[in-house]
């Protein structure tokens, strides 16, 4: 699944190809990815003869800003954006097309249909679902230590299931948290409220410098994902544990071990990351 590092070089990318481009009209293949309006008819009605002016992001969600809409897409599991132009053959896993005057088409493709499309007022996107329901980023003011630690003491969760929660921190997903878990020193499995001051320090200062990095090499390309432009990210090849299952540590060379945390696969090295 595409996270906050590999969305945001999605969301470069597509400024890059489709700002200032005029929708002429539009095609949904796949009515179930559009939940804003209900009726996806309403959804490619309202979109003939809006132009993109920019695309904006909060955490995994992307954010194309029209004349009079906001066009909200979360990229879910396997979802991308690519540009064509009209004649190119059409592939069986695309579901929403984009047509602009010009010739040339946005193409939604999502293999698994997990993605999702809400249309709203421009400016009333960040009053309701699903924007409202995000927290901030780690790299936000929003995300203070006040705030942070506050949300941490008020749990029983193990710390893995707080990072993962897009309320409490958005944008953090599977494979950033093991990291920044592992560069924090922290157990996955570690109950939330006993961390210290100094943890949570460290765990703030780390998500965001974790994210920071990977957004510099474009993202992780692990499985599928691909930019717009159909260039694969970099970060995969810096990440310390996750999918380095059985394989030495680079700190202390102990084995990295694999279990499930929360229900998710998750990654960690049993030297460097005490439970306790």
């Amino acid at each position: 699944m595409p996270e906050l590092p590999e969305v945001e070089a999605v969301r470069r990318s597509l400024v890059e190809l489709v700002a200032g481009h005029k929708i002429l009209d539009v095609t949904v293949g796949w009515p179930k990815i559009i939940k804003s309006p209900e009726q996806y008819e309403q959804f490619q009605d309202a979109l003939k003869g809006q132009t993109i002016h920019d695309v904006n992001r909060k955490g995994k969600f992307l954010i194309f800003l029209l004349d009079d809409y906001a066009l909200v897409s979360h990229l879910r599991m396997e979802g991308n954006y690519s540009l064509h132009m009209k004649d190119d053959p059409i592939d069986k896993h695309t579901h929403v097309i984009f047509r602009f005057t010009g010739g040339k088409e946005l193409r939604y493709r999502d293999v698994r249909k997990f993605g999702t499309m809400h249309l709203f007022a421009k400016g009333s996107e960040w009053t309701v679902p699903p924007l409202s329901k995000l927290g901030p980023e780690p790299f936000a003011d929003e995300f203070s230590f006040e705030y942070f630690k506050g949300k941490l003491m008020n749990t029983d969760r193990v710390i893995k299931a707080v990072l993962l929660d897009q309320s409490i921190v958005s944008g953090l997903g599977n494979i950033y948290v093991d990291e920044v878990l592992f560069r924090s020193g922290v157990h996955p499995e570690r109950k939330a409220k006993t961390l210290t001051n100094e943890e949570v320090l460290t765990l703030r200062e780390q998500a965001a410098a974790t994210l920071k990095e990977s957004i510099n090499a474009g993202g992780s390309s692990v499985n599928t994902y691909m930019n717009s432009h159909g260039q694969s990210g970099t970060y995969q090849n810096q990440l310390k544990v996750y999918g380095r299952k059985e394989q030495e540590c680079y700190r202390c060379g102990s084995l990295v071990q694999k279990t499930k945390v929360t229900g998710r696969g998750t990654h960690f090295c049993p030297n460097c990351q005490i439970n306790s």
